[in-house]
C-alpha cells in the first residue's frame, strides 16, 4: 500500500469512528482532523469535505461485504446450513455497528448515502440470497413447497423495515421500548425467524449445530 493510500484508509477509519459514535451532522472535518493530529488543510488534500468521506466509508463496507457473501454462496466445501449460518454472522459483524441513530441522521442530512444504502440492502438480498435459498430448495434443505421470492421478499422487507427509524417511529413507544435490539442483532434474528421456518427437518436439525 502506498503512503498516500494508508493515510486516505487511517482518515476514513477515524471519520467512520466518529460518524458512528457522535453521528453524521455532530461530527465536523475540525473533529476528523484533531483526531489525526492533522490539519484540517492537509484533511481537505485527501477529502473534500465531510460527505466525501462518509460516501467512501460506506463504499469499502459494502465492497468489503460483498466479497465475504460472495464467497460464501461460492463456495463448495461447505453445507448448505453452514453457509446459511455464516452468511448471517458475516452480516452481522459488518453492520453491527450502523446504529438506528446514524440511519436516522443519514435519512435527513445525507440523504444520497442514505438511499445507495438501502439500494444496497435491497440488491444484495434480492440477489445473494435468492441464489443461496434456491440451492437449498435443489439441494433438498429448503421445503419445495416453498416460494422463494417470498422468501427473499420477506426477508428484504423486515430488513430494511426493523432498521428504518421511519418506519419504526409508527408504533408505540412501549413496543420500540422492547424491542431492545442492535442492528446484528435484528439480523440474526430475522433470519433465524425466516430462515429457521422453510428448510425441511433434517435442515432445521443440523442448522442448530452451528
Amino acid at each position: 500500500m502506498s503512503k498516500k493510500a494508508d493515510i486516505e484508509a487511517k482518515i476514513l477509519d477515524t471519520a467512520y469512528k466518529l460518524f458512528l459514535n457522535q453521528g453524521y451532522k455532530n461530527t465536523t472535518m475540525d473533529d476528523i482532523a484533531q483526531a489525526l493530529s492533522m490539519s484540517k488543510k492537509t484533511l481537505y488534500k485527501y477529502f473534500p469535505g465531510k460527505m466525501e468521506l462518509l460516501a467512501a466509508s460506506f463504499e469499502i463496507i459494502k465492497s468489503r461485504l460483498s466479497v465475504k457473501v460472495q464467497t460464501i454462496v461460492e463456495n463448495q466445501y461447505i453445507s448448505y446450513t453452514a453457509k446459511l449460518k455464516s452468511m448471517l454472522m458475516v452480516v452481522a459483524e459488518d453492520l453491527a455497528h450502523i446504529n438506528p441513530e446514524l440511519l436516522e441522521d443519514l435519512r435527513e442530512h445525507a440523504p444520497s448515502i442514505w438511499k445507495e444504502l438501502q439500494e444496497y440492502i435491497r440488491e444484495s438480498a434480492y440477489l445473494r440470497f435468492q441464489k443461496l435459498i434456491q440451492e437449498g430448495v435443489d439441494k433438498g434443505f429448503v421445503s419445495p413447497k416453498v416460494n422463494v421470492t417470498l422468501a427473499v421478499l420477506m426477508y428484504a422487507s423486515a430488513i430494511q423495515n426493523l432498521i428504518d427509524p421511519k418506519f419504526l417511529s409508527q408504533f408505540p413507544a412501549e413496543m420500540k421500548n422492547k424491542l431492545e435490539l442492535n442492528t446484528a442483532e435484528i439480523y440474526d434474528q430475522v433470519v433465524q425467524v425466516i430462515y429457521h421456518g422453510i428448510l425441511t427437518d433434517e435442515a432445521k436439525e443440523e442448522f442448530k449445530q452451528f
